[in-house]
């Protein structure tokens, strides 16, 4: 793609993205909103690969429903009660559907379908866009809104979210379509908690966006778009490969990775509202999530080396490091030390 329009379009993302998280005026944020699903059309599809055609197509169709529901929510609330301000909105039906369509925003089961069909047609660096960036918009209008949408529906939604997001992934081949369901069950953690404790919801956020972040530049490093190909990565960078392993499994939420820290979090603000059943039960759920993790990360170890007779073995001796992806790797697995600061300051 031409430097320039690279430009334009990373600039239209931060500018949309900036523009909805510091709005006031629902119009703005719907503003916000459609500047950035026309800024990432063209990186979806810039492959001009049909599969990337098709999954920019689905994108484009599913978000301007959903700004459209976002507009058409905030006009009902302030037909009702003359307010256009984001912290306003008060009207019961108005809420339910805002919920509906930040929700196919973000990809929240039922309204998943179209995500992991859109990061599979992507490449690995506008997959991580997807994944990160695009959602921040989103989960600030949720963060903005949490007084007065349904506890209930939400949380129904993120056991959903929680469910689909394990149990869908568990028989894929495609690393990014992994990552679609892995990015689908952690919005349903982050869902389970906004209404209580809105601050964990942003912590889950960052903390998710580092580790997704880390992973996705690593595979774009080494190259693997499936498992077939992910077992035979070792002999590119190995050290990178293993500490793949470690990043993985702190995507999976276990002790003593960063990744548990956002988990450990959430299931003690649940049990602190007396939602002791709902924790039990969206911690039993992760588990569904944790099988396909520890597919990935016994792929990513594997020492299968390439077999096939057409192959070129690509080996990299002198392959030079990348001290971001390091830095991400470290801070992925390492930061659970620092938990009593966070707990703090949230």
């Amino acid at each position: 793609m031409n430097p320039q329009a690279m430009m334009i379009f990373s600039f239209s993302l931060l500018l949309g993205t900036t523009i909805t998280i510091s709005s006031n005026h629902w119009m703005m944020a719907w503003a916000g909103l459609e500047i950035n699903t026309l800024a990432i059309l063209p990186l979806i599809s810039k492959s001009h690969h049909p599969r990337a055609i098709e999954a920019a197509t689905k994108y484009f169709l599913i978000q301007a429903t959903a700004s459209s529901l976002v507009l058409f929510s905030s006009m009902t609330n302030a037909w009702y009660t003359g307010q256009w301000d984001i912290t306003q909105m008060t009207h019961p039906t108005s809420c339910l559907i805002l919920t509906s369509a930040l929700a196919m925003k973000l990809g929240l089961a039922p309204f998943h379908f179209w995500f992991p069909e859109v990061l599979q047609g992507s490449t690995l660096t506008t997959g991580l866009l997807l994944s990160t960036v695009m959602k921040l918009p989103p989960i600030s209008l949720l963060f903005t809104t949490s007084n007065s949408l349904n506890p209930t529906l939400l949380t129904s939604m993120a056991i959903l979210s929680t469910a689909l997001g394990g149990w869908m992934g568990l028989n894929q081949t495609q690393i990014r379509k992994i990552l679609a369901f892995s990015s689908i069950s952690h919005l349903g953690w982050m869902t389970a908690i906004i209404s209580y404790s809105p601050k964990l919801t942003l912590l889950n956020f960052y903390l998710y966006a580092l580790m997704t972040t880390a992973v996705f530049m690593t595979l774009n490093t080494i190259k693997a778009s499936k498992l077939s190909t992910l077992m035979t990565a070792w002999t590119k960078m190995p050290m990178l490969n293993a500490m793949l392993l470690l990043t993985m499994l702190s995507l999976a939420g276990l002790p003593p990775l960063t990744g548990f820290i956002p988990k450990w979090l959430i299931i003690q603000e649940l049990t602190k509202q007396n939602m002791a059943p709902m924790a039990m039960v969206i911690s039993l759920l992760s588990l569904l999530g944790l099988f396909f993790y520890l597919r990935l990360a016994y792929c990513a170890t594997i020492t299968l080396p390439p077999h096939t007779t057409n192959h070129i073995k690509q080996w990299h001796i002198n392959k030079p490091t990348n001290t971001l992806i390091a830095t991400l790797t470290i801070m992925s697995t390492a930061l659970l030390p620092i938990s009593p600061l966070i707990t703090t300051t949230i």
